[in-house]
């Protein structure tokens, strides 16, 4: 299970789910019409290191 953290001026709760890569997170993130607006232009950090690509792969206790 990884956690999802929102910064900034996103105001939405963290979430807990089960994904192997960042693919997975975008699908189920771009269901949510509150963040569809935020996607495109903020940035990703795993575990506190900014990606840019969304095939890096997710370990348990990962934070996003």
């Amino acid at each position: 299970m990884v956690k999802v953290e929102f910064l900034g001026p996103i105001n939405k709760k963290s979430m807990e789910l089960e994904i192997d890569n960042l693919n997975q997170l975008a699908l189920v993130l771009k269901e949510d019409e509150e963040l569809q607006e935020w996607l495109e232009n903020s940035a990703v950090a795993v575990n506190d290191t900014i990606v840019s690509s969304l095939d890096v792969a997710l370990q348990d206790g990962d934070k996003i």
